[in-house]
C-alpha cells in the first residue's frame, strides 16, 4: 500500500488471553474467587496524558476471511490482577512493556478510565440447561445492575432455533421483560450464536466491545464449527467473557459435548483476550457476573505506533510484560494476543 495511503486507527485487544512467558494471559483458575475488591499498589505519575489516546474504531464488515487493516496506531485494553486475582489499579505507563512481534514498542497513549462500552449478552435457554435457567438470568440482572449507566446492551437468546437478538438498549426494564418470558427448550446451538453475536457487534454503538456468555458449553446443533469462530473472533475487536455453567463430574452421565463444554469456552474466550469463569453451583452466578462487570470497568487502555510493521496481512503477536520494579512477581496482565498487519 506504500507511505501515499491513509492509515486508519483500530483499537486491539480488550482484556485476558492465553498463557505466554512472564505474565501474559495464564489461563484463570476455574471458579470464583471470593475477594473481588480493587487492589492498588503505591501510585506514581502518569507520565502520558489519556487526551492523546483516541480509540475509535474503523467500521468494517465482518469477513469469513482474516481482516486487513491499515493501523497508525494499536489499543491494548489490559486487566491486571494481583496473586489473589484482585484487580490492581494505580499503575502506570512505565509499569508496562509492549512487544510486537517480539520487538519492543514506545507508548505513546495510556489511560485508565470507565468508558461506556457495548455488551452483547449470549444466554444460554437450550434444554441442557433447564435446571439452571433462574440463576441465569439472575446473573444477568446482577450484571446489568453493576454496569456502567451509559453501557448499552444487546440480547441474544439461543436453544436449538434461530438465536432472537434484541436491537442495544440501556433500558434493563425491557431487558429484564425479555429474560423472564424465556423458557428452556431445545438443543444447543451455542457456536451459532456467538458467531452471531460477533458479527452483530460491528453495529455496537460504543468503541468498546465485548460478549457475555453464559452457557454449559455442551454445542450439538451449530452450523459453524470452532474453526470458523476463532477465525471470525481473531479478525474483530469483541472480548468475550464466558460464564460455564457446568453439572459436576459424576454427578450424571453427561453427553460428550458437555464432557467438552468447560474446554470449549475456556477456548473461545481466550481467543478473544477475555476470561472464562466456571463453577457447578449455579448460586454463584450472580457474584460472578458482578466480577466480570467490575473487570470490564477496571482496564488499562495502552497504546503504540508498531514500528516494525510489515505489510504482509500475516498476524502480529503482541506481548505485554510488567516491569520487573513493579512487583511483577506478583501480578498478572490480560489481554489481547495480536493483530492481523495491513496487506500490501
Amino acid at each position: 500500500m506504500g507511505g501515499a495511503v491513509a492509515l486508519f486507527r483500530i483499537i486491539i485487544g480488550i482484556v485476558a488471553a492465553r498463557a505466554a512467558v512472564l505474565l501474559f494471559a495464564q489461563s484463570p483458575t476455574t471458579g470464583l474467587h471470593a475477594d473481588s475488591r480493587v487492589s492498588t499498589p503505591p501510585s506514581a505519575a502518569n507520565p502520558l496524558s489519556s487526551e492523546r489516546l483516541t480509540p475509535n474504531l474503523v467500521q468494517r464488515p465482518i469477513h469469513t476471511r482474516p481482516v486487513r487493516v491499515d493501523v497508525n496506531i494499536v489499543v491494548l485494553n489490559l486487566l491486571v490482577t494481583d496473586s489473589r486475582d484482585r484487580i490492581v489499579a494505580g499503575l502506570n505507563a512505565r509499569s508496562f512493556e509492549i512487544y510486537d512481534d517480539r520487538v519492543p514498542q514506545k507508548i505513546v497513549s495510556f489511560c485508565r478510565e470507565d468508558t461506556p462500552i457495548s455488551v452483547g449478552i449470549v444466554f444460554d435457554s437450550s434444554g441442557s440447561i433447564a435446571d439452571k435457567i433462574d440463576r441465569s438470568k439472575a446473573a444477568v440482572q446482577q450484571f446489568l445492575k453493576t454496569s456502567n449507566p451509559q453501557d448499552q446492551f444487546m440480547l441474544i437468546n439461543f436453544n436449538s432455533g434461530p438465536p432472537r437478538v434484541s436491537g442495544f438498549t440501556s433500558d434493563f426494564d425491557d431487558l429484564g421483560t425479555q429474560l423472564a418470558a424465556t423458557q428452556a427448550g431445545g438443543k444447543t446451538a451455542l457456536l451459532d450464536a456467538i458467531y452471531l453475536a460477533v458479527v452483530n457487534m460491528r453495529d455496537a454503538p460504543s468503541g468498546r466491545k465485548a460478549l457475555l456468555v453464559i452457557s454449559d458449553g455442551g454445542d450439538n446443533h451449530s452450523r459453524y464449527n470452532e474453526a470458523d469462530l476463532r477465525r471470525l473472533i481473531q479478525e474483530s475487536d469483541v472480548q468475550i467473557y464466558a460464564v460455564g455453567v457446568f453439572t459436576p463430574a459424576g454427578f450424571q452421565r453427561r453427553a460428550q459435548e458437555e464432557v467438552r463444554g468447560p474446554e470449549l469456552l475456556r477456548e473461545i474466550a481466550e481467543e478473544s483476550g477475555g476470561r472464562m469463569y466456571s463453577t457447578t453451583d449455579s448460586s454463584q452466578l450472580p457474584d460472578i457476573t458482578q466480577k466480570i462487570s467490575m473487570e470490564l470497568r477496571n482496564q488499562y487502555a495502552i497504546g503504540y505506533k508498531p514500528s516494525n510493521l510489515i505489510y504482509n496481512g500475516r498476524w502480529r503477536r503482541v506481548q505485554v510484560k510488567l516491569h520487573p520494579g513493579s512487583g511483577s512477581a506478583r501480578l498478572r496482565v490480560y489481554g489481547r494476543t495480536g493483530y492481523y498487519a495491513p496487506a500490501q
